[in-house]
Formats: C-alpha cells, structure tokens, sequence
C-alpha cells in the first residue's frame, strides 16, 4: 500500500510537469529515482501509464484516466493530511514565489527579511519572471505583480503603494541631447527600452494627457529583459529609459538620473502578492500574508 501511493505520488508529478527531471526536482530525488518508482507501479498495475521518448514524456490513454480518477483524491488525503501537521506546528517548508523584474518595494529585502526572522523554519523560493502564466500550474504559492494584470478570481494583497512610471536620463545626455517637453518628443532621442522575450515588441512606453491615456513607440537603441542593464546604461549616459518611478528612486535621489515628462505619468494600482481561492490555505502562506499585513499596516 505504501509502495503504490508512494508511485501514485510520483506518477502525479511527472503527469504535471511531463519531464522526469522536473519531476524529481518537486519532490527532492533523482531523475533515476521517478523512473525507477513509475516503472514499479506499471509494473503493479499491469498496464504503461507513460509513454517515454528521447525527447518527451506523455500520458498513455490508460494514464489519462488514471490521472484525472487519482488526482482530486490525492490532492483531498494531501490537504488533510497538512492541515493535521499544521494544528501542532509553526509555518515551516518552502514557499515558492514568482514575482515581476519591477516588483522593486517587495524585492528590495526588508519585508522579505523581517518575515524570515519572525518565521525562521520557511524557507522562500522566488522566481523573477514578467512571463505570464498559470502559477497554480506551475507549482508556486503566489505572485506579486501588478494589480491592473491580476485576474479576478485571485485573492490579492497590496504590497506596494499606488505606483508611478517615469523617463529618466542622466545629466551628461540631457546637457548633450537636451529634454524632451512632451512626450512626442522622444522620438528624436536616444531610448534605451524594455521587453519580456526577445520575441515581442519592445514595450510601448505609456502617458496621459488632459484625461487621456496615450502610448508612444519609441524606437529604443538598446533593447533589454533586465532593469539592471537599463539602469546601468541610463546611468552611463547611453540615452532615456522609462519604468517605475520607484524603481529609479535611490538613482535619482544620488543625482546620477534625472527625472522626465512626470506630468505625463498619472498614478496607477501598485504590486500585490495573489494566490488561489483555496478552502484552507497553507500555514506558510497564511503567515506571509499576515506578515505582510501588519507591516504595511493594513
């Protein structure tokens, strides 16, 4: 009986992630291991529930069925079973978070630290990413990202204040290229931009005006994932980027950026930590969202 939920377990984990080494990743053994304990339940029930290749791993018809039958009861047995050991424990075990480049307020340290200190036994796993996806899907207790791109149907907790989005230059480019007054004028200056993956469009920069919200599709000479690299660039006089204000605050404060067009950056909703509707939640997210609460005084 062991031996066959123990299998059942590993077979659900490779039916999600449909990769061995995903799988063993998830629950901490070998590749070697999820091969060899698959093998021992198809061995037991007589019947091959994935078909391998060199190149990928999928459901048997047999599997499918097997995996939509098992997959509520085990996951039903796995709540019950972390509800009975969170009535006699403290919030303790890894709590996987994804989180946007731009999340600079949650990313910066001190909640994060302060929360590790009050809950020493949980231990954070964070993934920065501006990919958009399932997180369910893809193993993570929450997110953080903003509130506009959040779907509905997720609990969400502001983690940040109402955000800002701002160019900025350093003092060596504007005194070489001058300021743009509006921001029509960027595009007869040097713009270095961003974009989630190098096949996408480079992020259309965003303004209002008398009530109106407009983009601009500047024609960036340097194009980048990564808010560092901008920064960096920015800073080193390459020419004008745009993101949160709040991002480029301490660069700001240090006169090493200069602030532009902020009377075309109306204020929008900050960053929230989301997750799922769920009947009873994890005590190692519990505690980071009331944590989260009582620093942000909520």
């Amino acid at each position: 009986m062991i031996d066959d939920l123990e299998g059942i377990s590993v077979f659900l984990a490779v039916a999600e992630a449909r990769n061995f080494r995903i799988a063993g990743e998830r629950l901490g053994v070998t590749r070697s291991a999820v091969s060899q304990a698959l093998q021992r339940l198809e061995d037991r029930v007589g019947v091959a529930l994935v078909q391998r290749t060199t190149r990928s791993v999928r459901l048997t018809e047999a599997g499918e069925i097997f995996y939509e039958t098992v997959r509520p009861s085990v996951t039903q047995v796995g709540s019950a079973l972390q509800a009975l050991r969170e009535m006699q424990s403290r919030p303790s075990g890894m709590l996987r978070i994804t989180a946007s480049s731009i999340a600079e307020n949650f990313l910066s340290g001190p909640l994060l630290a302060g929360f590790l200190e009050a809950y020493p036994d949980v231990r954070l796993d964070i993934t920065i990413t501006d990919d958009e996806f399932d997180i369910v899907e893809a193993g993570f207790d929450a997110g953080v990202r903003l509130g506009e791109v959040i779907e509905q149907d997720m609990i969400a907790v502001p983690v940040s204040s109402e955000q800002k989005q701002c160019a900025v230059a350093s003092r060596e480019y504007l005194t070489r290229r001058g300021s743009p007054e509006h921001p029509r004028d960027l595009s007869s200056h040097t713009c270095i931009g961003w974009r989630p993956r190098p096949d996408t469009a480079p992020y259309r920069w965003e303004f209002a005006e008398n009530g109106r919200d407009f983009d601009v599709a500047v024609d960036p000479a340097i194009t980048t994932n990564d808010m560092g690299v901008m920064i960096r660039m920015a800073c080193a006089g390459a020419g004008i980027t745009f993101g949160m204000a709040e991002t480029f605050q301490p660069y700001i404060a240090r006169g090493e950026l200069k602030p532009l067009l902020e009377d075309f950056g109306p204020p929008f909703q900050g960053f929230y930590l989301y997750y799922p509707k769920r009947q009873r939640q994890p005590l190692k997210l519990r505690a980071l969202v009331d944590y989260i609460r009582k620093y942000r005084k909520l």
